[in-house]
């Protein structure tokens, strides 16, 4: 069976794809982690992650505490600037200045952007 489940619907299998041709050639090191990105309806989610040893380094969301004690809604461009916000300082705050943006397979528009602009704003390096 192909890595694509028989229950996608045709624009998430075409995220799938394209997430696994990017994914072939972004690779997150010590010095420079994969920032991943996963959007869902109601929430988003991001994560610095070491490749090489498989290791997740931080990872913040939309369902974070943290990010409920400043805004109140996560699925929206407002949310994900806020959450860009918080996870450069949190990033920061562990030692990572530089990223490799994953974005997922997911269009570099609406709340993807939002989301990298924020962290870009707030000091991260991509």
């Amino acid at each position: 069976m192909s890595r694509l489940s028989v229950i996608q619907s045709p624009q998430e299998a075409g995220r799938v794809r394209r997430h696994f041709r990017l994914r072939k050639r972004l690779i997150g090191t010590a010095e420079r982690p994969r920032l991943a990105v996963h959007r869902s309806h109601l929430h988003f989610y991001a994560s610095a992650v070491n490749d090489m040893t498989g290791q997740t380094l931080m990872t913040l969301g939309t369902t974070a505490p943290e990010f409920r004690k400043t805004a109140k809604k996560g699925g929206n461009v407002e949310g994900a600037v806020t959450l860009g916000a918080l996870f450069a300082q949190a990033a920061k705050a562990k030692g990572i200045t530089k990223v490799a943006f994953d974005r997922g397979g997911y269009l570099y528009h609406g709340r993807v952007k939002a989301f990298a602009d924020a962290a870009r704003q707030h000091g991260l390096e991509f």
